[in-house]
């Protein structure tokens, strides 16, 4: 089942794709079907998507399958456009990733614990949109495709065997940054939080439909030529392990988001470096989850 926030005409809320993925339905108007009363934004819906009540959902949309808007006339914004807080990103979770980026000032090898940062709510942009360049602030934007955690329900220390209970599901992010502004504060936070530097969707796939463990081929290309290419599979600390350790005297929340780290082939470390340019297109494809495009400005 998938997830996603569209706007129609002057008009945005939530809603669920058909099963032929060429329609998207209110879900308002599916509560509306079901004699209920359901929030327009999706954020406002997670934590009340039992699997009990997704299971009688998705028989009403089985039952009424001519409804929906075609995808053609909606544009598709950030699965949460205005994320209620900074969202958590992991670094260096990848091997190959953390050797190839080991020169870059507050790096070291191979990380021994998850390394957590964030980026602003403010960062957050949607698919099929521009990437700002902030040519004033940065010379060097560089893209990181991410799998992204979306959180279903609130929980704290919670058991790693416990940990997929409280996720809603799985979105694709690009952790773009600003290179040059990395090694200038020797932290992450103000290069990884320009506006627009956090592209998200284009639809969020509820866990049920990708259960752990799983493997999906993780990808990113910049006008058609491949980048990154990967396997989730070969995170250092897998998803059970980033929400439990993340958790451990930390209350997640219904929505947060959680960026679970780039593979090998950033732009900073290629020989010589290849930072994003103006009209560039990137293209950053998670296997099951779909295809978020954005072009730089």
């Amino acid at each position: 089942m998938y997830f996603v926030t569209y706007q129609y005409n002057a008009f945005s809320e939530g809603g669920i794709l058909t099963a032929d993925e060429t329609r998207v339905l209110p879900i308002t108007t599916i509560g509306k079907l079901m004699g209920l009363k359901f929030p327009e934004r999706l954020i406002d819906f997670i934590p009340l998507a039992t699997d009990e009540l997704l299971a009688d959902i998705k028989q009403v949309m089985a039952e009424h399958q001519n409804l929906g808007i075609n995808l053609d006339l909606v544009k598709l914004l950030a699965p949460i456009p205005k994320p209620p807080r900074n969202i958590f990103c992991l670094g260096k979770n990848y091997a190959d990733h953390a050797k190839e980026i080991k020169n870059i000032p507050t790096m070291g090898d191979v990380p021994e614990n998850p390394i957590y940062f964030s980026k602003l709510p403010t960062s957050v942009t949607g698919p099929d949109t521009v990437i700002l360049s902030h040519a004033k602030a940065t010379k060097q934007i560089d893209y990181e495709v991410e799998l992204a955690i979306v959180i279903g329900k609130e929980g704290a220390d919670i058991p790693k065997e416990d940990a997929e209970d409280y996720i809603f599901g799985y979105t694709i992010a690009n952790d773009i940054t600003a290179r040059d502004l990395q090694k200038k504060h020797s932290q992450w936070y103000k290069g990884k939080s320009l506006d627009t530097f956090c592209p998200l969707g284009p639809r969020i796939l509820h866990k049920n439909d990708l259960r752990i463990p799983f493997d999906l081929d993780i990808t990113c290309r910049v006008n058609g030529e491949v980048r990154q290419h990967s396997k989730t599979g070969r995170m250092i600390f897998d998803i059970p392990s980033i929400i439990s350790d993340l958790s451990q005297g930390m209350t997640l929340l219904p929505g947060d988001i959680i960026l679970t780290g780039t593979p090998a082939g950033v732009g900073f470390a290629l020989d010589p470096p290849q930072f994003l340019k103006h009209g560039d297109q990137i293209e950053a494809e998670i296997e099951k989850i779909g295809v978020l495009r954005n072009t730089i400005e």
